[in-house]
């Protein structure tokens, strides 16, 4: 028999299922802050560790920040999903104990295929970079035992 969960609350034990299987975000220090269907905030400060030869954030962890961002939006309705694509332009430098708040909306969910944009904002709540990616979905279900 299986359960039955409102959109919101399936999206919350999703994320969760995600965030118990995931590392990488777990050892960046990524938290999520907001979770629903095909949408996700998610947040990260900047420690030293991640800097880059210039002294501000590696572009390629705020990436990693929006790709997060993006997967967990478009895993969120217990329908599993993979990266197929992604592109980032970066604005303004992350800087070293900013807290960095990636916002990922879904722009397209059609057939097997999705498109994200994610806004990635600093404290002031300045423009950092502006990611876009799409995901395709696969089998199986992201909380186990529920396909």
């Amino acid at each position: 028999m299986s359960t039955k969960f409102d959109a919101n609350e399936l999206a919350e034990r999703c994320a969760t299922a995600m965030f118990a299987r995931d590392r990488a975000s777990t050892d960046l220090g990524i938290t999520l802050t907001e979770i629903g269907p095909g949408r996700s905030v998610m947040s990260m400060e900047i420690k030293a560790s991640m800097a880059n030869g210039d002294g501000v954030c590696h572009g390629g962890l705020l990436f990693s920040l929006a790709d997060t961002a993006m997967a967990f939006a478009s895993n969120s309705r217990n329908e599993v999903y993979v990266a197929i694509g992604a592109a980032i332009e970066f604005l303004a430098p992350g800087r070293i104990g900013e807290v960095i708040v990636a916002e990922a909306t879904e722009e397209h969910n059609r057939g097997r295929t999705a498109a994200y944009s994610v806004a990635l904002t600093d404290s002031s709540g300045n423009r950092v970079a502006q990611f876009l990616g799409r995901t395709y979905r696969v089998r199986g279900t992201v909380i186990e035992g529920s396909g």
